[in-house]
């Protein structure tokens, strides 16, 4: 029974706002207008659906059709139970919040995956004669469903089905604005800036890679001066450029003054050269020379900083054979924790860290146990260049080829990191 005593046709099943959009209202059989979409009360745990807003042709009112008065929905009609039309008519407040409106084609920030996607469509859920909007829908099957291809989407779906659904339950889809028509068609997010405080800067960062410029610009403009300089230290260097490019160079400065020296030069080394000069005359005398300090020294050639003093063994040589010979070769090295195998040319062959060199079987040869995917340096590699690799892989130290692949020598983490978080300071 209804509100108003009236007995309805309602069955407990899901429905898709793709599917019931546009669907005939009608009045005792009578056609009456077009859903157009629907109210909702976003204020519980799941968003009420309060109203049904419809259109009509001929210029005649629109209705704001409660949901007590509806009497059964299916795709293509909707009737309701109502005293009179004219009670009816009106439009929706500035403060209403709408499913289509508001909703569909949003992008969608999920809280406990982090990522930005589309609603292409809401999933609703009827309790208690209640019309909850329960799921938001970001897979392409939503999109075909809501384009009218329903059948093609279950044929290609039954092909790959488990990419048919992804569904976000509403719970994570953060709550709307109060003045709501100040969000609408302008910020493509339901992330709300007391929100944006609680993401992690480097999970904040690939959020923001993945907008488009705009929309990048005004969410990062959210952020308060510590929160957006360590998301700005996360964040790509081509966004990186393209963020810093957009602000003023005051707000650029607050940014800077947040981070350690070290830190601020490898944001504006992302900058081209006059630029990244204008911001750093605009800090503080004795920030603005260790900032100088690091960008000169970080175009140092990492050649500077090899040293030759290295193990290093033939192809053919057993892994026993090595271990007998280790603590006579280490003498003196200025890296330990790697063996580098060589060629009669001392071209690089391949590394064996010391703890798979202890764990290989006494027969088993370099070559077979050695690691030949190399990531090296070349001699015209700069210092930052280094950095970049140790920061990435975490090595103890890191071979200099040439361009023939002959060994050069090697750079130890320490003489790198450490050198660079002198600078840091």
């Amino acid at each position: 029974m209804n509100e108003n005593g009236l007995g309805n046709n309602l069955v407990e099943q899901p429905y898709y706002l793709s599917e019931i959009l546009g669907a005939r209202v009608t009045q005792n059989g009578k056609k009456i207008g077009k859903l157009a979409d629907m109210v909702i009360n976003d204020k519980g745990k799941l968003p009420e659906v309060t109203q049904f807003y419809v259109t009509r042709s001929f210029g005649n009112p629109s209705l704001l059709i409660p949901w007590v008065k509806v009497v059964s929905i299916t795709p293509k009609e909707i009737a309701v139970d109502i005293e009179s039309l004219g009670k009816y008519e009106g439009e929706p407040s500035e403060e209403t919040v709408l499913l289509k409106d508001h909703i569909l084609d949003k992008k969608v920030l999920d809280m406990e995956d982090r990522e930005v996607e589309v609603v292409y469509d809401v999933k609703m859920a009827l309790r208690n004669n209640k019309l909850y909007a329960s799921e938001v829908d970001l897979s392409k099957y939503g999109l075909l469903r809501r384009m009218g291809l329903k059948r093609v989407a279950n044929f290609i779906y039954r092909l790959a089905d488990k990419i048919r659904d992804q569904p976000i339950s509403w719970t994570y889809i953060q709550p709307l604005p109060t003045q709501i028509s100040s969000f609408r068609g302008d910020v493509k997010l339901k992330v709300l800036k007391e929100r944006l405080a609680d993401i992690p800067p480097v999970d904040l960062a690939d959020i923001l890679e993945e907008l488009d410029p705009q929309q990048r610009i005004m969410l990062f403009a959210e952020l308060d001066t510590e929160h957006a300089s360590d998301t700005l230290e996360e964040i790509d260097p081509n966004v990186q450029r393209q963020l810093l490019a957009s602000l003023r160079k005051e707000k650029v400065v607050q940014l800077i003054n947040e981070m350690t020296p070290g830190q601020a030069a490898d944001v504006l080394s992302a900058l081209p050269f006059t630029e990244a000069k204008a911001i750093i005359r605009l800090l503080n005398k004795e920030k603005s020379k260790k900032i100088k300090s690091i960008l000169e020294k970080q175009e140092e050639k990492i050649q500077n900083f090899a040293t030759v003093n290295l193990i290093k063994f033939d192809p053919d040589d057993t892994a026993e054979e090595v271990r007998k010979e280790f603590h006579i070769k280490a003498r003196d090295k200025d890296v330990v924790m790697y063996m580098y195998v060589v060629d009669g040319d001392e071209k690089l062959l391949g590394v064996i860290d010391i703890k798979e060199l202890m764990q290989a079987k006494d027969d088993a040869h370099l070559k077979d146990i050695m690691s030949a995917t190399i990531i090296d340096l070349k001699p015209e590699s700069t210092l930052k260049d280094a950095y970049a690799i140790f920061a990435r892989y975490g090595f103890r130290a890191i071979p200099i080829t040439d361009e023939n692949g002959k060994l050069m020598g090697a750079v130890p983490y320490r003489d790198v990191m450490n050198l660079t978080h002198r600078f840091l300071e």
